[in-house]
């Protein structure tokens, strides 16, 4: 059992019930019992108590022998938008971003071993990816996700590397704990990150972290683009300077907003 299922307080009826619901993505958007259970882990039993409970609180439906998610559970969502003040944090500079640059802008925080999307500031211009806010990626693969593994603390990045290899996406895709390692190393020396055809072909991007008052990276914001429009180096060399800028605006924003600060850096790589 782990350290939180021992705790007297823990409820593993709500983790199994949250599981469920987690369980619906773009790959599963219907799916019946016995898919729910295969996802999850659960029993078929508990997987129909969760069910029933959920679509009697509204955020399931059934149709017909197929389940799937109702718009309610978008309240969740917007709850955390509203509370941390996130369109007043980080909305305004990432749009300054994508005007000044044509790029898509998005900021992330890590969860887990992904990135999750806070928010995300599209380009009119085609791009292979789609992201909205809520969108995961493997952090690996991404520039953001580096760009805030390289400023934790040594042993949370051992962490991340003891669960290598990574998943390779393309022949660019750092997949081993020594190759990492030694990435994230020039990242901080350098202070940012930028990956070229890393997570998919035809994508190139730059990142910089955000820290929090005590200098830990919380988040990073990233420029993305199509290989086709620029290079690498004129990417780096042109973005940069703004991408730093628009982190450094984010990052007073949160000093306004310190429960944003907090609610970012009590996620973990463990």
């Amino acid at each position: 059992m782990s350290k939180m299922q021992k705790d007297p307080e823990y409820l593993s009826t709500l983790e199994r019930g949250l599981s469920v619901l987690r369980a619906f993505d773009d790959q599963h958007p219907e799916m019946r019992l016995s898919e729910v259970a295969a996802v999850t882990g659960l029993s078929p039993a508990v997987a129909r108590r969760c069910l029933n409970t959920l679509v009697a609180l509204g955020y399931v439906a059934q149709h017909d022998r197929n389940f799937l998610l109702r718009p309610e559970v978008l309240a969740f969502g917007s709850a955390f938008h509203s509370s941390m003040h996130l369109e007043q944090v980080c909305v305004p500079p990432l749009q300054g971003l994508r005007d000044e640059t044509g790029d898509s802008a998005s900021m992330v925080s890590l969860a887990g071993k992904d990135i999750l999307y806070l928010a995300h500031v599209s380009t009119n211009r085609r791009i292979r990816l789609g992201v909205n806010v809520g969108t995961r990626f493997p952090a690996h693969a991404t520039s953001m996700g580096k760009a805030i593994l390289a400023f934790m603390p040594d042993a949370d990045i051992e962490a991340f590397l003891a669960t290598a290899p990574f998943e390779k996406f393309t022949e660019h895709t750092v997949i081993t704990a020594d190759a990492m390692r030694a990435r994230l190393m020039h990242i901080r020396d350098k202070g940012y990150d930028s990956a070229f055809d890393e997570l998919d072909f035809g994508i190139v991007s730059v990142a910089v972290p955000v820290f929090d008052a005590s200098r830990r990276a919380i988040a990073a914001v990233n420029c993305s683009t199509s290989t086709t429009r620029i290079s690498q180096e004129d990417l780096i060399a042109s973005r940069l300077p703004l991408l730093r800028e628009a982190a450094a605006e984010i990052e007073s924003a949160l000093r306004r907003w310190p429960s944003l600060a907090f609610a970012l850096k009590a996620d973990s790589t463990t």
